[in-house]
């Protein structure tokens, strides 16, 4: 039996360091950042509704999209962020369903679907249970910071532009606290992928 588990957490908050560990450990990860990027690839009909809906100023000179600007016009406006959704959303999902179904097939026990945007797309539907990882909102916001060299103004606006952390941690099934060091993170993956591993071999 395969075990999808759909990882997700707030901006910044290590899901992608988590995702590896995983990886390190035997699970094959799925990231919806990586699908993103396919479905709005060169020659994409969902690029081609980007650039309808946003203009051509969000590409780049070699005709790809260029997710920075994207990403500053989208985090300071709602509409264009629902607009943004909208159009990605449907496309990310259609790859990622038959990526999950293709790996189901091959009977692999755990399956790690990496999604920032889980709950806020839907996505939990296609995962058999849910980690959310949680980061201290100071750490957060140092980290993204330092990642993305962003002013405190549109470090609000990223934050803001995602479900709150204790919605998330609400309707998750784990929680990972990735505010420690990175060794505390990986004893908290280790524990939870021997846990899975068993429900995965039920």
């Amino acid at each position: 039996m395969t075990l999808v588990l759909g990882v997700t957490g707030g901006i910044a908050s290590g899901k992608s360091t988590v995702a590896a560990i995983f990886a390190k450990l035997g699970a094959v990860v799925v990231s919806a950042d990586q699908l993103a990027r396919e479905a709005v690839a060169l020659g994409s009909p969902a690029l081609a509704e980007l650039v309808a809906a946003f203009g051509a100023a969000m590409l780049t000179p070699g005709g790809e999209l260029d997710r920075e600007a994207l990403g500053r016009r989208v985090f300071a406006d709602a509409v264009a962020r629902e607009r943004l959704n909208a159009i990605t959303h449907p496309a990310i999902a259609r790859l990622a369903e038959a990526r999950l179904r293709e790996l189901r097939a091959t009977g692999v026990p755990l399956v790690i679907y990496e999604a920032a945007l889980l709950f806020e797309a839907g996505a939990e539907k296609r995962v058999d249970a849910v980690l959310v990882v949680t980061i201290d909102p100071v750490v957060q916001e140092q980290r993204l910071a330092e990642r993305n060299r962003l002013s405190p103004g549109e470090i609000r606006a990223r934050i803001a532009a995602q479900w709150p952390q204790a919605e998330k941690v609400a309707r998750a099934d784990f929680v990972i606290d990735n505010s420690g060091s990175i060794d505390e993170t990986r004893g908290q993956v280790a524990a939870l992928y021997r846990q899975l591993l068993a429900r995965a071999h039920v």
